[in-house]
């Protein structure tokens, strides 16, 4: 059996199956009668409503401000969506358009799969990479994200008049980030970060898609706001900057397919809650939305949550350990204090391409960095590596690391100069 580190969910014996089916038993056998009459809730069988059902919103506010030390958030501020994935072509879908918006700019090393949506949409001549700058006065690299911004020109209101829904809002410029223990680069964007993206969004009329799927996984017990929350507290606009795009799939089960957004305002929230598809069949995953709520309002929600805190802080610590004791001495590394991935880069004098070959002859899988690049913008993340701490249980950790720390001992890694 082979030890990845490659894959990003969790291990099988840590999901949740025994407190699920006690809530889809719970949820499937709900008296159905009090729905029919119900314009903001239907029953867990039936087509949701195009926001989802308000109890499953309110619910969801409850759950994720107690995190976070703020009053519950205003449940017109959230879109249920089948999950994070399909919750960012939702947002391409209503919150641009190919005529209008010119940019989209994707942080780079990036999660590989994004790029994939933004292709789908037609953006693949609009698409610029921003590159992480760990250690630099932004964790991003806000400089060059504005020079790219001032060619595109600085803040003009549009609208799209759909004879149909109304105005929406389109937005000139997105961005992509992934601002708690991101993927792949294991950073967590400063207050000074967050700060200065939604002033340059509010200047520029950018959108801040923010993936925000792993800043309950913390381990350093270090806690920022999220950036909606931060668009919310300050901004005059009737829309927003922000969409906090967030599931369900790393805090339970990435097999629900369920997830949801929450913006500054309800109006982008309603704009969202429009799209064709959701018009056509409510929100999706109704019944899974529903066990949702009710693992979130019996509070097993949060027992699951600790759970895997308890494991993935234990895993990231041996991980570290790891790299310390089994790596070169001059291995850099990012991440570690929550959510799923450790970001190494190795010196350039080791021909890592190779190495992962040869590991993987040897059961070791690795996640060279070539996977995390944004299209057509290569950066040479050839030196690098995305370890993945979810998957594997400490003793593989430590396996998979003694295997690895072999190869270094042999100096054909060592380029010819």
């Amino acid at each position: 059996m082979s030890i990845n580190f490659f894959k990003g969910y969790a291990s099988n014996e840590l999901f949740p199956t025994k407190e699920m089916e006690e809530s889809y038993k719970k949820v499937i056998h709900v008296d159905l009668k009090p729905f029919d009459d119900d314009k903001n809730n239907q029953n867990p069988l039936n087509y949701g409503t195009d926001p989802g059902n308000l109890t499953t919103r309110k619910e969801i506010s409850k759950f994720m401000n107690q995190y976070f030390d703020r009053p519950a958030s205003d449940p017109d501020c959230f879109n249920l969506t089948n999950g994070a994935s399909f919750g960012m072509g939702m947002i391409l879908n209503k919150c641009t358009k190919k005529e209008y918006t010119e940019r989209v700019f994707i942080v780079s090393p990036c999660y590989y799969l994004a790029n994939f949506c933004f292709l789908d949409y037609g953006y693949k001549d609009q698409i610029k990479s921003i590159n992480e700058t760990p250690g630099g006065e932004y964790e991003i690299d806000l400089k060059a994200l504005e020079n790219e911004l001032k060619v595109v020109g600085e803040f003009g209101e549009e609208f799209y008049h759909d004879p149909l829904r109304g105005k929406e809002r389109i937005y000139k410029s997105i961005i992509y980030i992934v601002p708690s223990y991101s993927n792949p680069g294991g950073l967590t964007y400063s207050m000074k970060t967050r700060t200065k993206l939604i002033e340059l969004a509010r200047k520029y009329n950018m959108l801040i898609i923010c993936d925000d799927v792993y800043d309950l996984l913390t381990y350093d017990n270090v806690v920022l706001p999220r950036l909606v929350y931060m668009d919310r507290d300050t901004t005059n606009d009737e829309y927003g900057n922000v969409v906090s795009n967030s599931s369900t799939s790393k805090i339970l089960a990435p097999g629900l397919r369920f997830g949801w957004h929450e913006t500054a305002t309800p109006k982008l929230a309603t704009q969202l809650s429009q799209e064709g598809c959701v018009k056509s069949g409510g929100t999706p995953s109704q019944l899974n939305s529903c066990v949702v709520e009710n693992l979130m309002a019996t509070g097993e929600l949060s027992k699951i949550v600790d759970n895997y805190k308890s494991h993935y802080n234990e895993r990231a610590k041996v991980m570290i350990d790891c790299i310390l004791k089994y790596l070169p001495e001059d291995t850099k590394y990012y991440g570690g204090g929550g959510g799923y991935f450790v970001w190494t880069q190795f010196n350039d004098k080791y021909d890592i391409p190779k190495m992962i070959d040869d590991l993987g002859e040897k059961g070791v899988i690795l996640a060279g960095g070539n996977n995390f690049e944004v299209y057509n913008n290569t950066q040479g993340w050839n030196n690098c590596i995305r370890l993945c701490l979810s998957f594997l249980t400490s003793e593989q950790i430590v396996e998979g690391f003694k295997i690895w720390s072999e190869l270094f001992e042999d100096h054909k890694y060592i380029k010819v100069t």
